[in-house]
């Protein structure tokens, strides 16, 4: 008996997981079919997605960048409709045509359409950390009540959720700890006393992973492993006392679980994001990703280490942030969006995105955590707080 065709919208399709996405369902399209894509502002690749995938919908941000690709789709005789807005996003990530929604939009802007997908009880592949981070107990009581499916696409999420008993109620009882790995960067080895000197490009020339500039900076600063400590509390309820990080450069083991054994199980692979996405789209099934397989012969070796406070100070804000009081990890998650901007704009060195984060987390703020419009207010407060820490460096 033949499956039928799975309906998908694709948040942020031109970024490096969207368009790895894309080229998934190219290749299962009796399996897939795209019902909307999203993006920013880069309207030539997301006018060439839309005229391979003909979706019904295509969304952009930008009113500008909305006008010019109707204008080129009108040109081509596409049928796909074209809107745009933050509300935009939203209708497309609820709508009862849909059933699965990769979440890719990078930082808290992907937050309300993740969390409409939630309440709508779609099957949620959430590439998006920050609606996590951000949105916390929150989004995942939003999961729960939406009666749909949360799945991590994040390589070490992806790798965690495989390794785990199928059984989420044995979790606690049968896990020690979760260990998630980082490869460490490009500055793994570099001397600490030249990160001042360290400029946007070369922070975003990750060695392993191709990447959006953002994403790359964070794991230059393993900001990125801050994040996903705690998105790995919220994804798996363990507190933040079982959680470990361990650094390991050649990225073969994308992570692992200990049980109370000692036993550990672990999830290996070539460092490809279409096999988490792939997995995502078929769970529980598996189907072709297009990723390369891992020649163990061609191994010379897999090694690990403590990650180094004095090399990364910011991953410790994971574990404060996850100890602090209610919204913490928000005003986390605005501030490095705002240190990073600054740095990869020149305004602040490399070595100063830490101070951003930490004297924002530090500081005092006003707000709840039990709706989207107190978490976002609650994401300004701590951007306005972060830029006047900026302003002063």
């Amino acid at each position: 008996m033949e499956k039928p065709v799975a309906s998908i919208t694709v948040l942020g399709s031109t970024g490096s997981i969207g368009t790895n996405t894309l080229d998934v369902l190219a290749r299962h399209p009796e399996r897939f079919s795209v019902y909307a894509l999203t993006a920013a502002r880069q309207v030539d690749l997301l006018l060439a997605q839309c005229l391979r995938f003909n979706p019904t919908w295509a969304v952009m941000t930008d009113p500008d960048a909305a006008k010019q690709l109707e204008e080129r789709l009108g040109a081509e005789g596409s049928r796909t409709r074209v809107a745009s807005g933050a509300d935009a996003l939203v209708e497309v990530a609820q709508d009862e045509r849909v059933d699965m929604v990769m979440g890719a939009i990078v930082g808290a802007a992907g937050l309300p359409p993740c969390l409409a997908a939630a309440q709508a009880g779609k099957r949620l592949l959430l590439a998006n950390k920050e609606a996590l981070v951000v949105g916390g107990d929150f989004f995942m009581s939003a999961v729960r009540q939406g009666g749909g499916r949360l799945l991590p696409i994040d390589s070490e999420h992806s790798a965690i959720f495989q390794s785990l008993p199928e059984d989420p109620e044995t979790w606690e009882r049968r896990v020690e700890k979760i260990i998630l790995t980082a490869s460490g960067g490009p500055f793994r080895a570099r001397d600490i006393a030249t990160f001042a000197d360290i400029t946007p490009e070369q922070a975003v020339a990750h060695p392993n992973w191709v990447m959006g500039r953002k994403i790359s900076v964070d794991s230059a600063t393993m900001m990125n492993k801050a994040l996903e400590v705690i998105e790995a509390h919220y994804l798996f309820g363990l507190p933040a006392s079982r959680l470990e990080v361990v650094i390991h450069p050649q990225s073969i083991i994308h992570s692992m679980v200990q049980y109370h054994d000692t036993s550990v199980v672990a999830q290996l692979g070539t460092a490809d994001m279409r096999v988490p996405i792939a997995y995502g789209l078929s769970h529980p099934e598996r189907v072709v990703s297009g990723a390369s397989p891992l020649s163990f012969d061609a191994l010379t070796g897999l090694t690990f280490e403590k990650p180094d406070p004095r090399r990364f100070p910011g991953l410790g804000l994971a574990w404060a942030a996850l100890e602090g009081r209610a919204g913490s990890t928000a005003v986390l998650n605005a501030a490095n969006e705002v240190a990073v901007d600054a740095f990869l704009n020149r305004r602040i060195r490399f070595d100063q995105i830490h101070v951003v984060n930490q004297e924002t987390l530090s500081s005092s703020w006003d707000g709840e955590t039990d709706s989207l419009e107190a978490l976002l207010a609650l994401d300004g407060q701590a951007r306005q707080r972060a830029a006047s820490v900026v302003s002063a460096l």
